[in-house]
């Protein structure tokens, strides 16, 4: 291994921190997938689906299509029908963590109360001015077959 010099190693520390993520995320998996595996329990591993969002950009995603009723388990019970999406998006889906790595969702509650609340409304605009840009970039496609 090549010595670094001072100014090298900033960039190190990264790398090497972006490294035991990867390698911790891919013991988590492992373990997640031995476990549903024993012999005591017969289940399968369940697939997820990945999102290049993060998890505050996902729950809005999630919240915008619930909230103008694109999306719902339940459109007149307003509380019960975002327990599901919560749940539905715990379950299903993953979000783009640190260093890119795909997470996990333990809970998202925190997040869709930040989608709801005015406290965040300008995170909500540029959320939104992101969504409305790459809609246009897609129309912008499509006109041009």
């Amino acid at each position: 291994m090549k010595k670094l010099t001072y100014d090298e190693i900033p960039d190190a520390v990264v790398n090497l921190g972006e490294k035991i993520e990867w390698i911790e995320l891919l013991l988590k998996e492992n373990f997640y997938i031995h476990k549903l595996n024993d012999r005591s329990q017969n289940h399968l591993v369940k697939e997820k689906c990945s999102s290049s969002f993060n998890k505050s950009d996902l729950a809005q995603f999630f919240y915008i299509l619930m909230d103008e009723n694109v999306l719902f388990f339940d459109d007149k019970r307003e509380k019960y029908n975002r327990s599901k999406m919560q749940q539905f998006i715990e379950e299903n889906f993953t979000y783009s963590g640190d260093a890119g790595l795909q997470t996990k969702i333990d809970t998202i509650s925190k997040q869709f109360s930040e989608s709801k609340g005015f406290t965040y409304g300008e995170k909500q605009l540029r959320f939104l001015d992101k969504i409305i840009w790459m809609f246009q970039r897609r129309r912008e496609k499509v006109a041009a077959r």
